[in-house]
């Protein structure tokens, strides 16, 4: 078999860049991920690049910036030069941890959308212990959406669940009010409706509405909303759940008795905290791309770049996108 091509890895987008992106990049190189850096060389002096290639650019994006006006304006930056590096056919896949509406216009407008895709849609696991994670989308792409834009990401999360996580029929809910078909918002009736008749095609088994409470449940595999309400999910999650997590370790340290009784319970608590730290998964996949591409959280560690690469390469090897683009094209939406 041929070599893969290389994931290029944003080394300067996150609020830990450079450190923790190169160590995270070594360390997937060492896993024998093939891995190509994208960066300002100025930026990486006195850096460990691990004898891994560079591509160079002159310029970054920076975190505060709007996404799609610097993607036009800066041509050479690290973000724009990933993308141009999986078009040109250089590297098989990108992630960053930079400026995420840079990283969805960089994704856009160098590589394109998959053929019948109306928008593409970010794709995040949410944690659910002791069960496979449920995938989320849209996550924040699109704040504003039609019900066929609902139904196409009900196909392009299952093919995701289906190709990262094994699943072999998931199941798809649609975030609603209520269980009940005539609850939600009028996007959420009509959507419900067109997934109802089958308008995702047979591929896609929809189990109707669910509520918030049920997205970290073993209940459901996918569920289906437009991207404002999804990112707002997203966050109040990460939120509740990094608010919990200080609380109970807070406890645990809070006398004497507390730390004795914790040499008992950490153990038990750890496999959980792993569960739950959003490193394990490493970032969310931008689906209906013509190519990989993974959005990394911002505060991404080395170990969640070196969870994304291994995503990003195991998605390549899947074929995500082949996969994409047949279950598009097969079921369109009318």
């Amino acid at each position: 078999m041929s070599q893969p091509l290389p994931v290029a890895i944003d080394v300067l987008g996150g609020d830990f860049a450079p450190s923790a992106i190169l160590d995270g990049a070594r360390q997937a190189a060492a896993l024998g991920i093939a891995v190509v850096l994208v960066g300002r060389a100025a930026d990486l002096e006195g850096h460990d690049l691990g004898g891994l290639d560079l591509i160079e650019c002159s310029e970054v994006i920076d975190m505060d910036e709007d996404g799609a006006r610097a993607v036009r304006v800066k041509k050479d930056s690290t973000l724009v030069r990933a993308a141009e590096a999986v078009r040109d056919g250089r590297a098989s896949a990108f992630l960053s941890a930079g400026n995420t509406g840079a990283t969805m216009a960089s994704a856009l407008l160098r590589m394109g959308r998959i053929k019948g895709v109306t928008r593409p849609a970010i794709a995040t696991p949410i944690p659910v212990p002791g069960s496979l994670p449920t995938v989320l989308l849209d996550a924040g792409a699109n704040p504003e959406c039609t019900a066929p834009m609902l139904v196409q990401f009900a196909q392009m999360g299952s093919v995701y669940a289906r190709s990262r996580f094994g699943i072999h029929v998931p199941r798809v809910g649609l975030l609603s009010i209520g269980e009940e078909d005539g609850k939600g918002n009028a996007l959420a009736k009509e959507a419900n409706e067109l997934l109802r008749v089958g308008a995702a095609g047979p591929s896609v088994n929809f189990i109707g509405n669910v509520e918030g409470r049920d997205i970290m449940s073993s209940d459901v595999d996918v569920v289906v909303t437009d991207g404002f309400t999804g990112n707002v999910v997203l966050k109040t999650l990460e939120g509740g759940m990094k608010f919990f997590a200080g609380k109970v370790f807070e406890a645990l340290v809070a006398t004497p008795e507390a730390k004795e009784a914790a040499k008992v319970l950490l153990p038990q608590l750890m496999p959980l905290a792993e569960a739950l730290d959003p490193s394990t998964y490493g970032g969310a996949m931008l689906l209906g791309i013509d190519g990989v591409a993974i959005i990394s959280h911002g505060s991404s560690s080395a170990v969640a770049i070196l969870n994304a690469a291994r995503v990003a390469n195991d998605m390549v090897k899947a074929d995500l996108v082949g996969a994409l683009r047949v279950a598009i094209n097969a079921d369109p939406v009318s």
